[in-house]
């Protein structure tokens, strides 16, 4: 049975696509797993990924990916998947998400697999959202942007993650030297391709949550794009991080992140949904 605190990519039995309950979709999310080698650009220390390494994902098998999904669907639609597998009150499809065990966008064949996976959507006549969760690292890349263009004209949308919005703290919670304004930049490519939500992991490192600098210069750096900006899915720690970190972390109670989602909307005008 599908759990909101186990979103393991091999629940299917399959490569490419596996189905978990979403908490912040509010019912059966089908995720797209582009890295089955569990590779990332990044090392967040909250990733819920075991045996994650850096790097890219091997070659894309688009067939065996169109193929599984579309097998999976109809069990979903036509099968009896969702009553021996999901609790009743979440048995609804609720989107298709390139999401998985490391950056989506890193794949060569990204654009090839959100054509695949659109059309499939189509066939099915689904109606329902697709969507990328992303890091938003790889937007500077031409093949990338035509991905994202093509997520957009199939009615889907992006969740750019942005925990932080200092260097220092990107490097102490994502892994990565990063630059703030190249973070900007490729937000405002992305919303231009297609709607576009940040999405915003908020906790305690080390016995300490963000402080009042940390969420200044978080609003600073949105403030100037909100108006292109469809909102912000500020969340909490719901599932133990697989990363050596894990020790350092601790969930946020709902009343501090909501404190947080409120002055980000204050400062920003941005609409924040808050899930602990």
């Amino acid at each position: 049975m599908l759990r909101t605190d186990d979103h393991r990519r091999d629940s299917a039995g399959l490569r490419y696509v596996y189905p978990v309950i979403s908490r912040r979709a509010g019912g059966v999310s089908v995720g797209i797993n582009l890295n089955p080698n569990n590779a990332c650009n990044w090392a967040c220390v909250y990733c819920q990924v075991e045996g994650l390494t850096r790097g890219g994902p091997p070659p894309l098998e688009l067939d065996r990916l169109e193929a599984e999904l579309a097998g999976f669907l109809d069990a979903a639609i036509n099968g009896d998947f969702m009553r021996r597998q999901v609790p009743e009150t979440a048995r609804r499809l609720v989107d298709v998400a390139f999401s998985g065990n490391g950056e989506p966008t890193s794949a060569p064949e990204f654009a090839d697999a959100v054509a695949r996976v659109a059309e499939a959507l189509r066939r099915f006549g689904l109606n329902v959202p697709l969507r990328l969760i992303t890091n938003g690292s790889l937007l500077h890349r031409s093949a990338v942007q035509d991905g994202i263009r093509r997520l957009g004209e199939a009615g889907g949308e992006v969740w750019f993650k942005l925990d932080r919005a200092t260097a220092v703290e990107v490097a102490a919670i994502n892994g990565v030297a990063w630059a703030p304004e190249k973070a900007a930049r490729n937000l405002e490519t992305c919303a231009a391709l297609a709607p576009t939500w940040v999405q915003t992991c908020w906790f305690a490192l080390d016995g300490q949550a963000p402080d009042a600098a940390s969420l200044a210069a978080y609003c600073a750096l949105l403030a100037p794009l909100a108006e292109r900006l469809a909102g912000v899915h500020l969340y909490g720690l719901a599932r133990p991080s697989q990363q050596p970190a894990a020790p350092r972390l601790a969930a946020l109670p709902e009343a501090a992140l909501r404190e947080v989602a409120a002055s980000i909307e204050k400062e920003t005008g941005l609409r924040v949904i808050v899930s602990p």
